[in-house]
């Protein structure tokens, strides 16, 4: 038994994430300043950013909407008149001395993400969804030097708060999953990781099995990777259950930690929400969701992940790993049905020449880069249905096709690579395989049969790979079989 077995066997986990999401809107959320990522530091600032005297916030709706697209994709309930508050606290990236955000007024309530951990699908239910802005950057040079980067403060933020439902660090690390994909399928951000796009903290306790009280929480901030979730999460499960199995008392704190090393450490004591001091923003009206607004957001929203993946299994007959990993990427699900729709059928078949050859012709890069269209993969696939080509030479084909770009079909009738069916034709090659392999023959004859793949084999080698294999085994039995 592991050491975290031997924990879990005593000690009931308890998780809830929060999870920050940058909304990708051209401009930040109460002000017209660029949002992207990778400029010069300090060059995306203005003066509502920095707090100056006399600047107002203006909201950028186009982030209300983003946020209202995850609402609704997560079944959550959408309040239709919520509140911007200020949130105070006093660190350098945040230049006002409070971030804009909302707090007993969410714009959105309850809902829930699926996942499936296993082979077991459940809803991690939701708390909150909450609009809110980033703040900046500290940077740490050589010789105790620091400095920020307010390049990202102000730039709109979805907050995503799950109820204390997680029990395992691997259970957390698939909701980010699921999470992360959801986003990017909704087109509310990019959700980079590395760029911080997508940030997690983990608020984590222990409680004695069987019991129902909460355990002091530890929250473990600005976690950044799905791997790196899993490992802080089983980490802090181990230190707290080492202190407590110690007869000592866990501090409820934030932890930062450090990826590279492994380990976290204490950053300061968790803060409360009395020690924030929120209050309704002054220069902020109410965000009110109308009618129009959501049932035209509620229009745009593409089919889910979940329930793409559920289609691909029942309605396509895919299996459930090939299915999961079209639907793992939107970009490669979207380019997956194109190449159906242009086969007309087949897409189980369609399914294996996208994962195996296609992918395996980019090697690596972008499907973005792939100069074989889905109309293309998709008459590929017909023609070996229509035994126009064999499979072998399907894959030569499609390997002209990434090279080139040209259509399956011009490349066959330019090669002269037609599948050979015609019965005389392969007869008179499977009497000239005969005729040069006696001892194999005579093999066969005597019971072992297995033999006849390797002169279906050979037959295929005189025919240049273009005999139909069917056609050419039947001929071969049959003619194995006289004497």
């Amino acid at each position: 038994m592991s050491a975290l077995d031997d924990v879990l066997a005593r000690w009931e986990v308890v998780i809830g994430l929060e999870v920050h999401v940058q909304l990708a809107t051209a401009t930040k959320a109460f002000s017209a300043s660029a949002a992207g990522y990778g400029a010069p530091p300090n060059t995306q600032t203005d003066p509502t950013v920095l707090g100056l005297p006399g600047s107002l916030p203006v909201f950028n709706l186009r982030a209300l909407e983003l946020a209202l697209r995850l609402g609704l994709a997560t079944g959550s309930t959408i309040r239709r008149r919520s509140r911007f508050a200020r949130k105070h606290y006093f660190y350098p990236d945040q230049p006002k001395g409070y971030q804009i955000s909302q707090y007993d007024e969410p714009l959105c309530a309850d809902g829930g993400v699926e996942i499936v951990v296993g082979s077991e699908r459940r809803r991690v239910p939701l708390t909150r969804i909450h609009l809110e802005e980033d703040a900046g950057k500290n940077l740490h040079g050589a010789g105790h030097t620091s400095g920020v980067d307010l390049n990202r403060a102000g730039v709109p933020l979805c907050e995503v708060v799950t109820e204390p439902a997680i029990r395992s660090a691997e259970e957390a690390a698939e909701y980010m999953r699921a999470l992360h994909l959801l986003v990017r399928y909704l087109g509310i951000s990019e959700a980079d990781m590395e760029k911080g796009q997508m940030r997690c903290d983990a608020n984590v306790s222990l409680r004695p099995r069987g019991a129902t009280a909460l355990g002091t929480r530890t929250e473990l901030k600005n976690i950044n990777s799905f791997r790196f979730v899993h490992r802080a999460i089983e980490h802090e499960i181990l230190r707290q259950a080492r202190i407590l199995d110690g007869g000592g008392a866990i501090t409820q704190e934030t932890r930062l930690w450090d990826g590279a090393a492994g380990t976290s450490q204490s950053l300061r004591g968790k803060e409360e929400a009395l020690d924030y001091r929120y209050f309704p923003d002054p220069d902020l009206p109410p965000l009110v969701v109308t009618d129009e607004l959501l049932e035209r957001v509620r229009a745009a929203l593409p089919e889910l992940p979940m329930a793409r993946f559920d289609r691909f299994v029942a309605e396509l007959g895919l299996p459930p790993d090939d299915a999961r990993t079209l639907v793992g990427d939107r970009a490669l699900a979207d380019w997956f049905e194109a190449a159906v729709a242009a086969r007309g059928g087949s897409a189980r078949a369609v399914a294996n020449w996208t994962l195996t050859e296609l992918l395996g012709s980019l090697d690596g890069r972008p499907l973005a880069d792939a100069k074989v269209t889905p109309v293309h993969l998709g008459a590929l696939v017909k023609l070996v249905d229509d035994a126009v080509i064999s499979g072998k030479i399907a894959k030569e084909v499609l390997a002209t096709m990434a090279q080139t770009g040209e259509a399956p079909d011009a490349i066959v009738e330019r090669a002269g690579l037609r599948q050979i069916s015609d019965v005389g034709a392969i007869e008179a090659l499977a009497r000239q395989v005969v005729d040069a392999n006696p001892s194999q023959v005579a093999h066969y004859r005597a019971g072992k049969l297995g033999v006849l793949g390797f002169l279906v084999g050979q037959l295929l080698k005189a025919s240049g790979g273009k005999a139909n294999p069917a056609l050419a085994s039947e001929l071969l039995e049959k003619l194995l079989g006289s004497d």
